[in-house]
């Protein structure tokens, strides 16, 4: 693998896990959204569209969405999509230290599932 397709992958995983842990943080912030479509709901969400936080994620996300476009353009899509799937790992962790969430032990068996399958998508 190159430098490059490396540095993509870091990217990918980085942006698009901190996109994810912003835009929590944010709505965390705003609450709960309601199931039916109201005037309450649309306020939330006028509300989660003024804090820094959701255009730090959206930003971030879209960092995450281009570069992966990019290692698309390098790489197969069996190596690129195991490859960018430790940020499954890196989330798992953002929870719990960044955003003082509880993950249950199935939860991180799960993210050791997740790093097997990871080690094997590379070694092939």
């Amino acid at each position: 693998m190159s430098g490059r397709s490396a540095l993509l992958i870091m990217i990918v995983v980085f942006a698009g896990t901190g996109g994810d842990l912003a835009v929590s943080h944010a709505m965390k912030q705003v609450g709960a959204a309601q199931k039916s479509l109201s005037r309450k709901l649309l306020a939330r969400l006028a509300g989660a569209f003024k804090r820094k936080w959701i255009w730090l994620g959206l930003t971030l996300m879209a960092v995450a969405f281009f570069s992966f476009l990019a290692l698309l353009s390098r790489k197969a899509v069996s190596f690129a999509v195991p490859a960018t799937a430790s940020s499954y790992v890196l989330g798992a962790l953002g929870a719990k230290f960044l955003l003082r969430e509880q993950v249950n032990r199935t939860r991180w068996a799960g993210v050791l599932l997740v790093c097997a399958g990871v080690a094997l998508a590379c070694i092939g």
